[in-house]
């Protein structure tokens, strides 16, 4: 398909746009307004969340290295009416555990959301983390309509490091959904576009060959590509054509042994590093991410292009390879201390627990052991911290697992009543990573080497029965629910009330935290 020149204006919004940017941090403004964009082809300019440090509708890629304390001041200046006007981050990976669940950033889990002109500063800082991290928006469905970028922290001592010659801010792909509407007026989107670091193309009535990102390598080289699942929605499927021989090193912040792949499913809120071994032909090579893994690709939907340097600058005219050896989850060992925690068979935990998890329609709510999670108008934390410590104590009601220090911690997420409801449902624990001790599609157990990460797919037969197993080691409310952002609006989610009795102690709010709730509850509605 011929490029089409979109208009001037949205040519140099677009050009701007696939620009690679300086990354921000450790220390840093993330300061949220909205602005008119059209990332899928002039059009279909609509307003969205931005960040000011970004020309794009993803953020601002985030760096640190291992070891460094991370301040990152999240300033409101939301005003549309449209869209949700207070916001709270999330730092999607990060572990929280010096202490710092206050900083999570779930609203009504751990703090209330900062106000339209107002700011909060989160801080913390993970001695043992490095890898590929995201943040967004974690309030309602907010991100939908933007608010959300990539985050990496790099290990100097990286034990991977000999396998890649460039990683870089050049290296991390986004994979996102993208929306003509807002998100406050849809109850379950379907999106319009994908967006690879920013930019895509509408398949749809008037759409045009607007810009797609470029990934630019030098032959010779090897690269880091760091894939991250950015969307509210899809899960996808990514190959790069003519480069059937990648290498996944790392899956959610987790070091893995190394594993050879041609193409691999990543669900929301997952993370994979890849290694690309620049050692083909100079060229253009598409760089495609099949939407639930279906996509006809016509006309550069669902893509981005690979450019080696000294091609022409022109779209691919490459053809996608047959799969042959796709990723299984199954086939992910970390790299570091494998092994799940504690006695190595099926119910032998401190802690087992079998999530019910259903949808009911009628009232258009998931529900987890027959309760729909409605946000609490006092944040979690709040509760706990004024002597709240049990789950039945806790609001809102039937919502809580409570679970001591120390616990070994096993839970089941059979999917036979929601198989067939928007699955595969990609369901992330905060606070912690956990072993997949049996995927989707499995039906056996794997206690001594399983994947560990913290975004798992629950699967869609109705025999699946997916299991994690993690240690209670953390003290906090920590939120579990499913990544498709329409699900946890309806309800799909439940809080591990951890070791509450020692959270007074072990959590210690700033005192801008403390300010937060009496700030948002003096707003009106239309400002929350």
């Amino acid at each position: 398909m011929p490029l089409i020149l979109p208009s001037l204006r949205a040519f140099i919004l677009l050009s701007v746009s696939s620009v690679v940017r300086a990354a921000i941090g450790p220390v840093a403004d993330l300061t949220l307004t909205s602005a008119s964009v059209s990332p899928d082809g002039p059009g279909f300019d609509r307003d969205a969340i931005v960040f000011t440090q970004s020309s794009s509708v993803i953020g601002p890629l985030i760096t640190g290295n291992k070891g460094d304390q991370f301040q990152l001041n999240v300033i409101n200046t939301l005003s549309n009416t449209n869209m949700r006007q207070s916001t709270s981050i999330h730092w999607h990976g990060i572990l929280q555990d010096g202490g710092s669940n206050w900083a999570d950033g779930p609203a009504f889990v751990t703090q209330c959301p900062i106000a339209p002109n107002d700011s909060f500063l989160y801080t913390f800082q993970e001695p043992n983390q490095a890898g590929t991290f995201w943040y967004h928006s974690h309030l309602s469905t907010q991100y939908c309509d933007g608010a959300r970028g990539a985050f990496v922290i790099y290990d100097p001592s990286d034990p991977h490091a000999g396998l890649y010659d460039v990683d870089d801010e050049s290296t991390v792909i986004t994979l996102a959904d993208w929306y003509h509407q807002y998100a406050e007026q849809l109850i379950i989107g379907v999106s319009d576009s994908t967006l690879i670091n920013g930019l895509g193309r509408y398949a749809g009535t008037g759409g045009t060959a607007s810009e797609l990102a470029v990934i630019t390598v030098e032959q010779g080289k090897r690269y880091r590509f760091r894939f991250v699942n950015v969307a509210c929605d899809p899960y996808f499927t990514v190959s790069i054509d003519g480069h059937t021989d990648l290498t996944i090193i790392e899956a959610d912040s987790v070091n893995t042994v190394e594993v050879a792949t041609d193409s691999f499913d990543i669900f929301v809120g997952q993370r994979y590093s890849v290694i690309l071994n620049a050692n083909k032909d100079v060229g253009n090579y598409w760089i495609r991410a099949a939407p639930q893994g279906v996509s006809t690709f016509q006309g550069g939907i669902d893509s981005a292009i690979l450019r080696y340097v000294g091609a022409p600058e022109e779209e691919p005219t490459t053809t996608q390879d047959t799969a042959t050896n796709k990723l299984s989850e199954q086939s992910l060992t970390p790299l570091e201390n494998p092994g799940a925690p504690g006695t190595h068979t099926r119910g032998v935990a401190d802690v087992v627990h079998t999530l019910t998890l259903a949808f009911v329609g009628a009232q258009l709510q998931f529900t987890i052991d027959g309760v729909s999670f409605t946000p609490p108008t006092i944040p979690v934390l709040t509760q706990i911290l004024s002597g709240a410590t049990t789950a039945q104590q806790l609001l809102p009601a039937g919502s809580f697992i409570e679970i001591s220090q120390g616990d070994i911690v096993e839970i089941n997420l059979p999917v036979t009543n929601v198989a067939a409801v928007g699955g595969p449902h990609p369901f992330h624990l905060h606070g912690h990573s956990f072993d997949v001790i049996r995927s989707a599609g499995s039906t056996t157990d794997n206690y001594d080497n399983p994947p560990r990460r913290d975004v798992v797919a629950t699967g869609t037969q109705s025999t699946d029965n997916v299991t994690i197993r993690f240690k209670a080691d953390n003290p906090g409310p920590w939120f579990l629910h499913c990544h498709i952002d329409w699900h946890l609006e309806l309800g799909f989610a439940i809080v591990f009330a951890e070791a509450a009795d020692q959270v007074a102690t072990a959590v210690t709010p700033t005192s801008q935290w403390d300010q937060l709730c009496t700030t948002y509850d003096a707003l009106d509605s239309s400002q929350q």
